[in-house]
């Protein structure tokens, strides 16, 4: 299985303060790669680089085999094009409605006329299980709807990888369960690679082939495996990170 995204010597930080640093790491192409950790550990400053908001002080990302650190003017837009991005709160423009936020991308970056966007659109929403609210507005809708709108958009130009940002924050567990049946069968149907966000433990043993685990005080990356290997790992930190809820569990 080749790689679709590869890092290397990655170092990063606001200022005088860095906060990651020589992270490096690859993610297969299909794969789902989760980047968890504490609070503070860094995981929304690597994905804040790796979508390339932020540049780096040092090091590269490549993606599908093209440096994104060095790239400019259009070089930089083709790699940004194998890429969409679901950020924690949706981000969906409350003055449109569903259909109208997934047909944006279209609009702005094809060449499709205005019925085959409209058609494409409705295919996203359809994938997403929310055809039928195509003409709701983002507020009408609940808060799940509203993350699996956004992953609808951001597979609107048919992206190699997406990312997402805390795709459970907020959501009961049922809704998040749904969420994460929702990622899996994208990743396995559409042939997507993922790249996810997230702390909830559920959501961590329900998608995610591999995982990233950042920790604040070594500034980096101290593991990457499947989910249950980290579970079972002898560093206190990762153990402790996964066995979190059992430790305050009630005896019965």
């Amino acid at each position: 299985m080749d790689q679709i995204i590869q890092v290397d010597d990655l170092c990063c930080g606001y200022g005088a303060r860095t906060i990651l640093r020589d992270v490096s790491f690859s993610v297969r192409r299909g794969e789902v790669m989760v980047i968890l950790g504490g609070s503070g550990c860094g995981k929304s400053t690597l994905l804040k680089h790796l979508i390339g908001l932020y540049p780096p002080r040092s090091g590269s990302i490549l993606i599908a085999g093209n440096e994104l650190t060095s790239a400019h003017g259009k070089a930089r837009e083709a790699i940004l094009r194998h890429f969409g991005v679901m950020f924690q709160a949706g981000a969906l423009f409350g003055s449109m409605s569903v259909l109208d936020n997934v047909k944006l991308p279209l609009e702005s970056f094809s060449q499709f006329d205005a019925a085959a966007i409209d058609t494409l659109a409705r295919l996203k929403l359809r994938l997403v299980g929310l055809e039928e609210f195509a003409d709701y507005y983002p507020a009408e809708i609940s808060g799940g709807m509203q993350k699996r709108a956004a992953i609808a958009r951001a597979m609107a130009l048919d992206p190699q990888i997406l990312f997402l940002d805390e795709p459970s924050a907020g959501l009961d567990p049922i809704t998040s369960a749904e969420l994460d049946e929702l990622i899996r069968r994208i990743a396995e149907t559409q042939a997507v690679t993922f790249v996810v966000v997230t702390h909830e433990l559920a959501s961590i043993y329900a998608i995610a082939d591999r995982a990233i685990m950042l920790d604040k005080d070594a500034q980096g990356i101290i593991a990457i495996a499947p989910p249950g290997e980290l579970a079972q790992s002898s560093d206190a930190r990762i153990s402790g990170f996964f066995n979190r809820g059992r430790q305050h569990a009630p005896a019965l």
